[in-house]
């Protein structure tokens, strides 16, 4: 990914750091930001609010997006994502705690790339991150010219 930066939409601080963690143990060294609720996501994505300074040309190589998120959901975040011609076609990973087919559907409904459930123990979770790396590799060798 040409160590651009990932974006990690997460609430809950425990999943988040357990995610940097797996991210550092698989050797993702990408530059990693987190933002904590999809009003954040959002703003950070379009430039808008407390980061209306961030460049508008340094988007994301990936975003892990949490679906139960406090002010905007993570389905809505990725209907807007989607919707927006700047951020249209950027990788989307939902990474959730949900189990529910409805989520699942969603997700995938309104153009996630893919989507993971989060395991809740910490190996499993490790390896799902390994995972993710390599369909990340695969899918940006596949993108190349």
């Amino acid at each position: 990914m040409e160590n651009r930066t990932i974006l990690l939409v997460e609430d809950n601080p425990d999943d988040e750091m357990l995610t940097l963690r797996a991210l550092k143990r698989n050797r993702i060294e990408n530059q990693i930001v987190v933002v904590r609720d999809g009003v954040e996501a959002l703003e950070y994505l379009f430039c808008t609010g407390a980061y209306s300074t961030r460049d508008p040309n340094d988007m994301p190589a990936l975003i892990l997006l949490d679906l139960r998120l406090p002010k905007v959901d993570g389905v809505e975040v990725l209907r807007r994502i989607r919707k927006d011609e700047r951020t249209t076609l950027l990788q989307v990973i939902i990474l959730t705690s949900s189990n529910a087919d409805r989520d699942m559907v969603a997700s995938l409904t309104y153009g996630a790339n893919a989507y993971m459930q989060k395991p809740v123990d910490f190996v499993q979770f490790t390896e799902a991150v390994r995972e993710l790396g390599l369909y990340l590799f695969v899918v940006n060798e596949a993108s190349r010219p």
